[in-house]
């Protein structure tokens, strides 16, 4: 025998596939002949003598597959023609095969599309060097607990800080760029001169700003981005040197940045020039429009660097009044790049992990109900000699090919997918979101799906191999009927279906609730009328620098626009509703105690007519006239949330504010208008100071003008006569009041959080109820004497669905409850993404547990009715 084991393994270890077989069998044989031999010279019958010759080897199959189990490659090879057993079985049964294998990708398409958003916005390495010692630094104030710098604060944290390596700011700002064709806008990076070394980030061609170049004295220069290299000017290398020409000023090109670069809270940018603080807000301490960037230094903590900001922010406060109230706060740089994107990309990861796990219930159920019939099968091939080994590899192969052929569909899905969710992005959101660049099917992504695939795999194998304990496999030969079966599955069928009507249920519940959410956030009040209004925004060259030019230009915009067909009014306002609450400004109430508090609100400089061009509704009071400019006392408008803020139990009107100058300048508000949603929809309306754009004219306009049909055809021809009047005027954006209310950052984040969550859930709700189809179903099935025995004693149709009916009605109000449960918790961690909705809605709860209860109840009929309907006869004869 030792001679045989050792032949054996040489021969299984190292020949070819055919030859080995065929030398196997001629060495078993060989063996078999001499001991044959052996027996037959003791005086053994030829019959006897082969069958304890037989006996003496253990089997002559038996010893084949124990030895082709001993070597490596014959494992491959087993496991080869598992597979192909295991390709013609599922050709045979197409229905199941389909089934599983689409949801199989319906799962894994959800997740990998999912997962590599996920990938891109908060996995992937940032382009800068050694990024997790970067931090954004900020101020804080009431208002806003992440604010801007002003210039002069910048200088002194500079200066006094102790726990920054380097420390730089920046500013998104919008440009005109002069072209031959013309003024065009641009988007550019106001930046300080070492913000690049900060970041670790160096030019591709050219140099980066030197020390010193941000200064008023230096001259203009300017990076600019490797896409805009590429567009503008073809990728010549011979771009170095140029003049650009932004804002009427000539800038030169002494570098272009990286293809992988970006900064997200600056872009889309073209170009990166330096600041000059030179006049106005640059040199004003109580002007803030910059936002802070720092390396730490080796061994700081975060923890540490807060302490030291708000050290240096206490002693700036006790130095200077305009610093009243105000804090500081660090934060790293990957959470701000990000922004409000990662609660959002979380939640739709987890709906798209529920959805998976349904998805691999559902398939894993259908695999043990077909294990359940192979019984018998799986039996007679270890009675024939088949391994545990050999029938484990079995399922491992039915296993692969499942997942093979589900997997690579739900990659493929993917990636269609992905293409089309980025699609559906905004470009005025797009462009703030360059890291989706590299969006795809990464080497992180192919690692997740392949995560996924050798997971399902596993589960897949091991479900059903586990029903198939060596006893168990036995008693497959001695069991006459499906009982046995049938109840080992319902009390398995019966957990998988609960946890899967309990998953389906947190989705529908967080579908629900983010649904509501929406409808909300679209139907608050906004304060005006954004039907039929057009919007255009403009940047007035610098040449128009005096106020009496500005005004001229206003009065010949509003004439020529006025002057189109369709259109009835025009108003002006310096930052356009449903946009931001920034651009503050602090006032003071005259008449009062003032202790140098800063009661802050957004200030908006707008038109005689652009309330009533909007259709904002005027409380009391009156409008502004048009010949109230600097010649004429200073008046304002404040909104209702002003009026409840400052002037609670006493009237408004004839009351006078002032900025806080010295001496005060009165300011008279002379009406009082409705409140207007100047931020994003799902923020709170603060109080808002409405000042006389004659009276301070600016040189950014956001133009309203109200139409008597639909706003957008007549946004070109705005344009056109704007370009009339003078075509160094950049238009740097138009749009119909509402399609830019369906854009904003707000109304997308909600709307495509919702739609996916709801596309889940309804994917959910449907597998769901395939899946208490699919249980209920097969019980019914394995019942079938049983129910023809009831009915042949005389049971009403009506008792056999209330029998099935009430073991359905069990499974799915266990899973309503526990799913209910799940779901409320599940729901405060995304509250941040609820709009006037409470995590415990009941009207949404109680619907879901509804919807889902009627479909479930649904699916359970269709097989009580079939329950019902057998003939007692018939049943008896099945068995």
């Amino acid at each position: 025998m030792k001679r045989l084991r050792a032949g054996l393994a040489r021969l299984a270890g190292i020949l070819p596939s055919e030859r080995r077989e065929r030398d196997l069998e001629d060495e078993l044989e060989g063996h078999l002949q001499m001991h044959m031999d052996d027996n037959v010279r003791s005086g053994m019958p030829a019959e006897e003598a082969r069958r304890q010759a037989v006996l003496k080897l253990g089997g002559v199959e038996s010893t084949k597959e124990a030895y082709r189990e001993t070597a490596t490659v014959p494992v491959f090879n087993n496991l080869l023609r598992d597979i192909g057993f295991a390709i013609r079985q599922l050709r045979k049964n197409p229905g199941f095969t389909t089934t599983a294998v689409l949801m199989l990708a319906l799962g894994i398409c959800a997740s990998v599309a999912i997962f590599a958003f996920v990938d891109a916005a908060l996995l992937a390495p940032l382009p800068y060097k050694d990024a997790k010692r970067l931090v954004a630094v900020f101020e804080t104030v009431p208002m806003f607990p992440q604010s801007n710098l002003s210039y002069p604060d910048y200088l002194d944290w500079k200066k006094q800080n102790t726990s920054f390596q380097a420390f730089d700011v920046y500013q998104r700002n919008g440009q005109s760029l002069t072209t031959p064709s013309g003024v065009e806008p641009t988007r550019s990076g106001r930046v300080s001169d070492g913000f690049f070394r900060t970041l670790g980030v160096s030019p591709v061609l050219g140099r980066d700003f030197y020390a010193g170049e941000d200064l008023p004295s230096a001259p203009r220069t300017l990076l600019m981005s490797y896409s805009t290299w590429q567009r503008r000017y073809a990728g010549s290398p011979d771009v170095l040197g140029r003049v650009v020409t932004l804002d009427g000023e000539p800038h030169t090109v002494v570098g272009v940045l990286p293809r992988e670069f970006h900064f997200a809270p600056a872009e889309p940018a073209e170009f990166w020039v330096t600041i000059h603080a030179t006049s106005g807000c640059m040199i004003r301490r109580g002007c803030h429009g910059l936002y802070g960037v720092a390396r730490l230094k080796d061994g700081v903590s975060i923890q540490a660097a807060l302490q030291n900001v708000v050290a240096i922010a206490k002693q700036l406060e006790k130095l200077y009044p305009e610093n009243r109230d105000q804090g500081a706060t660090v934060a790293p740089l990957t959470e701000v790049l990000v922004g409000n994107v990662r609660p959002v990309l979380l939640v739709l990861l987890g709906g798209a992990a529920l959805l998976l796990l349904i998805a691999g219930v559902n398939v894993a159920s259908l695999l043990l109900v077909r294990s359940e019939s192979r019984k018998r099968e799986m039996a007679v091939r270890n009675a024939l000699g088949a391994s545990s080994g050999r029938i484990v590899s079995q399922f491992l192969a039915e296993g692969l090919v499942l997942v093979g052929v589900g997997g690579l569909l739900g990659v493929q899905l993917a990636r269609g997918a992905m293409a089309l969710l980025t699609s559906l992005i905004p470009a005025n959101m797009a462009g703030s979101m360059p890291y989706l660049r590299d969006l795809g099917l990464t080497p992180r992504v192919w690692a997740f799906a392949a995560t996924i695939m050798v997971a399902a795999t596993i589960l897949f194998s091991v479900a059903p191999a586990l029903r198939f304990s060596l006893s168990g496999i036995r008693s497959g030969l001695t069991e006459g009927t499906r009982g046995s079966a049938g109840t080992t599955w319902r009390r398995l069928g019966t957990k998988l279906v609960v946890l899967e009507l309990a998953t389906a249920i947190v989705l529908l519940v967080g579908a629900g609730l983010l649904g509501k959410s929406l409808y909300r956030l679209l139907h608050v009040s906004l304060g005006f009328e954004p039907e039929h209004l057009a919007m255009v925004q403009l940047a007035i060259p610098s040449t128009y620098g005096k106020d009496p030019q500005v005004i001229a230009l206003e009065r010949q915009v509003f004439d020529r626009i006025t002057s189109l067909p369709g259109v009835s009014s025009v108003g002006l306002s310096t930052d356009l509703p449903v946009t931001h609450n920034g651009d503050t400004t602090w006032i003071r109430v005259l008449g009062r105690p003032w202790h140098g508090e800063h009661n802050e609100m957004p200030e908006r400089d707008v038109s005689a007519g652009y309330f009533s061009t909007i259709g904002a509704k005027l409380l009391r009071g009156r409008y502004f006239r048009e010949d109230e400019d600097n010649t004429k006392p200073r008046v304002a408008i404040v909104n209702q949330a002003m009026v409840r803020q400052h002037f609670p139990n006493e009237e408004a009107l004839g009351k006078q504010v002032s900025f806080l100058t010295t001496p005060p300048v009165p300011i008279e508000i002379v009406g009082i208008v409705e409140d207007i949603r100047e931020g994003q929809l799902d923020t709170a309306v603060p109080p808002v100071l409405y000042l006389p754009f004659n009276q301070g004219p600016g040189t950014f306009w956001g133009v309203v003008a109200r139409t008597n049909t639909d706003a957008g055809p007549l946004l070109p021809a705005i344009s056109a006569a704007v370009r009339e009047i003078d075509p160094k005027i950049a238009i740097a954006g138009s749009a119909s009041m509402n399609d830019s209310i369906s854009r904003s950052p707000s109304a997308y984040i909600h709307r495509s959080t919702a739609w996916l969550v709801g596309g889940f859930a309804a994917m959910a709700l449907l597998l769901g109820v395939i899946g208490i189809y699919g249980v209920i179903a097969y019980s019914v099935s394995q019942r079938t004497r049983e129910i023809g025995v009831r009915m042949a004693l005389g049971a009403q149709r009506s008792s056999v669905y209330r029998l099935i009916l009430r073991e359905a009605g069990r499974l799915i109000a266990a899973g309503i409850a526990i799913g209910l449960v799940v779901a409320v918790g599940a729901a405060r961690l995304m509250r941040g993404l609820l709009f006037g909705v409470q995590t415990w809605d009941v009207p949404t709860l109680g619907g879901v547990a509804m919807v889902l209860g009627l479909a479930a109840l649904l699916a359970s009929y269709l097989p009580a009715r079939r329950a019902a309907s057998v003939s007692p006869v018939e049943a008896l004869r099945s068995e």
